[in-house]
């Protein structure tokens, strides 16, 4: 199962957009700063996961939030509004 995550920084109003097979992992790696783009935004918390069966279906969705601003906006506001249901 691939999931497509968004952190939080808990230091600045910053959000990043990634993707693994093992979310609490990877944020562990985060926030012991072991990822350099990550690093300077420490603490960081997971706020929204999509889970996919394979990884080419997580990647397009990944490749789209990323490359697409309004796709992007409208999501971080959905998450800040409330549960998305």
């Amino acid at each position: 199962m691939y999931c497509l995550y968004i952190l939080k920084s808990f230091k600045k109003n910053w959000h990043y957009i990634g993707s693994t097979e093992n979310v609490v992992r990877r944020l562990a790696e985060y926030n012991a700063g072991e990822v350099r783009s990550t690093k300077a935004y420490r603490p960081l918390q997971v706020i929204y996961i999509e889970k996919f069966i394979d990884r080419t279906a997580e990647r397009k969705r990944e490749n789209f939030l990323k490359r697409t601003a309004k796709a992007r906006v409208e999501l971080l506001t959905s998450i800040n509004d409330g549960p998305i249901v």
